[in-house]
C-alpha cells in the first residue's frame, strides 16, 4: 500500500469516482474539505481538536452532538473548559476517579499491549506525565528543566527543535509508571487546591514554543483537562479492542 507524507501536493486537488476504501489518514490536516456524494459507511474520524471547529453532515453541524455525547459517556468532561478555581477542581477530580477506575480495571497482561498505531496503557499514562510536565512544570511554575525521564515524548517533537536526550531509552516498569503519574497526579491537586481567580488569569508562556499564543494559568490547566479526558477516551477504546 503506497504511503503519502509530509507532501501537500492533493491541497485543493479534486477526486471523482475514486475509491479511498480501507484509506488510513493520520497527522493530516483536511480542514476545509468538501464531500459530495460519497459513501461514507464505517467512516471513523476522530479529532482531538473536534470542539475548536465545525464538521457538517448532511447540512448539520455535528459537533455539539459529538461533544454531547462523550460528555454523556464519561461524567465531568464538561469541566475541561471550566473557567472558575472550583470548575477545574471538580473537574479534575472527576478525570482523576475515571482514570483511577481504568487502571485499576485493565488486567496486568494488557497494560503494555497496545493496537496498531497506537499507545499502550503505560505508554499513554507516561504521555500524560509528559502533559503534566510540560503545562504545569513548564508552563505555569516556569521550570527550566520540568520532564521526568519516563515521558513518553510525542511524534514529531525532534523535528520541533525539542530536546528528546532527557528522556530514558528503556521503558521503565509498571510500578514505576504508578508511582510517577501519582506524583504528577498530585502536583495537579496540590497546585489547584490553592489556585485562586487571580492566579488563573495569569499569562504564562507555551511551553513547546512560539509567541502567536500566550496561554493564561488558566488555558494551560485546560490542556491539562483536554489532554487527560482525550486519552482516557482513546485507551478506553482500544482496551475493549484488545479484550
Amino acid at each position: 500500500m503506497t504511503t503519502y507524507s509530509g507532501t501537500k501536493e492533493f491541497e485543493g486537488a479534486t477526486f471523482e469516482r475514486t475509491s479511498f476504501k480501507g484509506a488510513t489518514v493520520r497527522f493530516s490536516d483536511v480542514s476545509g474539505m468538501t464531500m459530495r456524494s460519497v459513501d461514507v459507511d464505517g467512516l471513523d474520524i476522530d479529532s482531538h481538536d473536534l470542539f475548536f471547529g465545525s464538521l457538517i453532515v448532511n447540512g448539520v453541524d455535528v459537533v455539539p452532538l459529538v461533544e454531547a455525547e462523550l460528555n454523556r459517556q464519561f461524567p465531568g468532561r464538561e469541566l475541561q473548559k471550566a473557567e472558575t478555581p472550583e470548575g477545574l477542581r471538580e473537574g479534575w477530580g472527576a478525570v482523576r476517579a475515571a482514570w483511577q477506575d481504568t487502571v485499576d480495571a485493565t488486567p496486568t497482561e494488557l497494560v503494555d499491549a497496545h493496537v496498531e498505531d497506537e499507545w499502550s496503557l503505560a505508554q499513554t499514562l507516561r504521555h500524560l506525565v509528559l502533559a503534566t510536565d510540560a503545562w504545569l512544570g513548564g508552563a505555569i511554575r516556569r521550570e527550566e528543566q520540568p520532564f521526568h525521564e519516563i515521558g513518553q515524548i510525542f511524534t514529531g517533537a525532534d523535528q520541533m527543535g525539542f530536546d528528546t536526550s532527557i528522556f530514558r531509552a528503556e521503558a521503565p516498569s509498571w510500578q514505576e509508571v504508578l508511582d510517577v503519574r501519582a506524583e504528577r497526579q498530585q502536583r495537579v491537586t496540590d497546585f489547584l487546591a490553592t489556585a485562586t481567580t487571580e492566579l488563573l488569569a495569569e499569562e504564562r508562556a507555551n511551553p513547546w514554543g512560539g509567541d502567536d499564543w500566550r496561554p493564561t494559568v488558566g488555558d494551560c490547566l485546560r490542556v491539562i483537562l483536554e489532554e487527560e479526558w482525550a486519552h482516557l477516551r482513546y485507551i478506553r477504546r482500544d482496551l475493549a479492542l484488545l479484550r
